[in-house]
């Protein structure tokens, strides 16, 4: 009977487990995130109203924005479509990172989320990381 589940047998094998599971891990909080943040829009919660107007968002446009933020968001937690997920994400705090620009305020927190999007990408998904980290010839 064939055993389903076998230990690694080197280090090697067992670092690339190590660093897959970092990457579901870090995958998982940044989709905890991006949902609830999603889900505050589709709710219209009063301090994500507030926070869009001041913005310069009308408030016909919070819904539609937290929509796509789901669908983005789901994008990249199904392994199927992650890479598509991940660039739709990426596109969606590009437009955050030039709203906040064009209102004058701090725009760091969704370069960073992006970066961790991508990181947490490349450390679940060994082919893209060789793909993306290849040295050039």
């Amino acid at each position: 009977m064939e055993h389903v589940f076998e230990a690694p047998t080197s280090h090697a094998e067992l670092a690339s487990k190590g660093v897959v599971w970092t990457g579901r891990i870090v995958s998982a909080l940044v989709v905890a995130f991006l949902l609830l943040d999603a889900a505050m829009k589709l709710a219209m919660v009063a301090p994500v109203v507030e926070a869009s107007t001041r913005i310069g968002y009308a408030v016909t446009t919070i819904r539609p924005i937290g929509a796509v933020l789901l669908i983005a968001t789901l994008l990249y937690a199904v392994p199927r479509t992650t890479v598509l997920g991940a660039l739709a994400v990426t596109a969606y705090l590009g437009g955050a990172t030039a709203t906040l620009v064009r209102a004058g305020e701090p725009f760091w927190f969704p370069v960073a989320v992006g970066i961790i999007v991508w990181a947490g990408l490349l450390l679940r998904q060994p082919r893209l990381r060789a793909l993306v980290l290849a040295p050039s010839a």
